[in-house]
């Protein structure tokens, strides 16, 4: 069975640009395809990611476990485990180190939760 050649009529379109012009419009498709996956790296995160994050922030995944945990049982994990270490450490005038040994600890995490308008569970 051979296959038809619809190339000509598909490439109709493209047919008058310059390769400046096929290049702009390959990067706009490209982007289109892109834009979702980036939407949900940025809207969504998941326990793994998180204590990823952690980990790259210098805690041990002893100190790491913890922390993630109380983020999700308090409904917080959406603003980043990371995220929550950084503004409490800023808030508290810690290194972030003990900011987040303080929360691996279970301490603070009632004025960590409320850094981001939650309260106590």
């Amino acid at each position: 069975m051979k296959r038809a050649d619809d190339f000509e009529t598909r490439r109709e379109h493209l047919k008058g640009m310059s390769a400046g012009e096929l290049r702009d419009h390959f990067w706009s498709l490209a982007e289109k395809i892109v834009d979702p996956l980036l939407t949900l790296g940025y809207e969504n995160t998941s326990p793994s990611v998180e204590r990823s994050i952690l980990l790259r922030m210098g805690f041990s995944s002893l100190e790491a476990k913890p922390i993630v945990e109380e983020a999700v049982s308090r409904n917080l994990l959406g603003h980043g485990a990371g995220n929550i270490v950084y503004r409490l450490a800023k808030s508290r005038n810690l290194s972030i180190k003990d900011a987040g040994i303080s929360l691996a600890e279970g301490r603070l995490w009632d004025e960590a939760a409320a850094l981001f308008g939650g309260g106590t569970r």
